[in-house]
């Protein structure tokens, strides 16, 4: 005689045990791949940041900085704008070695631009001034051709800033940055919050590293 209660309770036995077996292996599984993905996720962070370091590994610690006042009524004793960004560019740990204050004229600021771009010791020029839209104001004329290459984020930036303290004023200011022979130039507005604003929170972050870059062999 078949004992079918036996039968049936064996047959429950079995597919309990491959239940169990099947849930044993898919546990197993997931923590294989949880531990895959985990391995990637250390591989992925591990990875950015030494192209992070690499990227940085340029950076000079120093910055020679040439700051250049232009304008025709301010002198070296009564530049507000200059001195603000003179007291960022120090207190960041940076050198001025360049401080002038000279006429708004197109051949003379373009001039001078150029030439302190060149200095040896100079590895970052602000001007401040000119770059507003009277017919005087002729900074971003004079210093735009020399660009090798042009930062237009710097001046996206600095007018997204300014826009909180100024407000629709921002279209009025022609802001930029580029790189003139190796050497990294922001161009900022004249006023002394202008200036103070485009250096602490702009310049004085990513000159060191622009300068790194735009000298890098």
């Amino acid at each position: 005689m078949v004992d079918f209660q036996s039968r049936d309770t064996r047959r429950s036995l079995d597919e309990d045990e491959d239940d169990a077996e099947a849930a044993d292996e898919h546990e197993a599984d997931g923590h294989e791949t949880a531990e895959h993905e985990d391995g990637e996720h250390d591989e992925e962070h591990t990875h950015d940041h030494d192209h992070d370091h690499d990227h940085h590994a340029h950076d000079p610690e120093s910055l020679g900085v040439a700051v250049v006042t232009v304008s025709s009524s301010r002198t070296r004793e009564d530049d507000p704008a200059g001195d603000a960004i003179e007291t960022g560019v120090t207190e960041a740990g940076h050198d001025v070695v360049v401080r002038d204050v000279i006429r708004d004229d197109h051949d003379g600021v373009q001039n001078t631009v150029d030439a302190v771009a060149g200095r040896g010791d100079v590895d970052a020029v602000v001007t401040t001034g000119g770059t507003g839209v009277t017919p005087d104001d002729v900074t971003i004329e004079a210093v735009g051709p020399l660009f090798d290459k042009e930062l237009p984020g710097f001046g996206e930036l600095f007018r997204n800033l300014s826009y909180d303290e100024i407000g629709t004023k921002v279209v009025g200011t022609r802001a930029t940055a580029g790189i003139v022979d190796g050497t990294v130039v922001f161009c900022l507005p004249g006023s002394e919050n202008a200036a103070r604003l485009g250096t602490e929170e702009i310049i004085v972050e990513q000159a060191p590293h622009l300068a790194g870059l735009a000298r890098r062999e």
